[in-house]
């Protein structure tokens, strides 16, 4: 693992060609370019905050956020959902979409799925400055943010570089694996602390033994520190914060193994 580390800091020229690329092809044809990236979760944002807050009063519950701020809660836990997305639905073509340069180009493999998650992550840092703007207009405190947002951007890049190596290789050898992505998404989306607080499943009837497990998500912690980039009070315990970083180291390694251990076989598919 050590060696293919090196091996792709490396070729960090074609992994930042990759990503420039995919951006550019993604966007070519589109009058608006990167805005439709912040327009997507925007839009849910408003729909589910209408809703939500409008329809159903529902803003908010838990005490933990103002029901007033219950829009920026709502919006910082969909723009890293939208990362998620993004690398879920793409991660798997990442090595059968791009068969010419891999079989033509002397670079290591592991470039191709990280090229995926980092031009996500651009999409994804595009919107920080939307968020910045809401909570100024919601009259949030933010001051610590620039201290809890790189740990929350590099906690889950690290765990969705596991993700999209451990997909692109094994979608190579069971392509049914791009057919669950969809069904995948909407339980990461309901089953994360994106739309309500976590504390309504910490103080729900659930059995203990469900809690444990739902918060065993490295996304759980992900997202948590997410919002605790605007709102403080909700920096995870260090119970769950120490749980999330083993959760995305795990899968950072657990990905890599997979992908190097199937490297061979992937090619001679591919």
């Amino acid at each position: 693992m050590t060696s293919s580390l090196v091996g792709v800091w490396r070729s960090r020229n074609v992994l930042q060609y990759l990503v420039r690329r995919d951006l550019a092809v993604k966007y070519q044809q589109s009058i608006m370019g990167y805005l439709w990236s912040l327009l997507e979760p925007l839009g849910i944002g408003l729909i589910y905050y209408f809703v939500f807050v409008v329809v159903m009063e529902r803003g908010g519950r838990g005490g933990v956020i103002p029901e007033e701020h219950y829009i920026l809660y709502l919006m910082s836990g969909i723009f890293s959902f939208m990362w998620t997305s993004g690398v879920l639905s793409e991660a798997t073509g990442a090595l059968t979409a791009q068969k010419a340069l891999i079989t033509t180009m002397n670079v290591p493999r592991e470039v191709f799925p990280i090229g995926r998650v980092l031009a996500r992550s651009a999409e994804f840092l595009a919107g920080i400055p939307i968020l910045a703007v809401l909570a100024a207009i919601l009259g949030v405190d933010f001051s610590r943010w620039l201290l809890v947002l790189p740990l929350a951007i590099l906690l889950q890049a690290v765990f969705l570089t596991g993700v999209a190596l451990l997909l692109s290789s094994v979608n190579v050898m069971m392509q049914d694996i791009e057919r669950f992505m969809r069904m995948i998404q909407r339980l990461v989306f309901y089953g994360c602390p994106i739309l309500y607080p976590l504390v309504l499943v910490e103080t729900s009837t659930l059995p203990v033994w469900v809690k444990v497990i739902y918060k065993t998500n490295p996304l759980v912690g992900i997202l948590e520190v997410h919002h605790a980039a605007w709102f403080p009070q909700l920096f995870p315990s260090a119970g769950l914060l120490i749980t999330c970083v083993v959760g995305c180291l795990t899968m950072l390694v657990a990905g890599w193994l997979v992908f190097r251990r199937l490297e061979p076989a992937v090619l001679k598919e591919l």
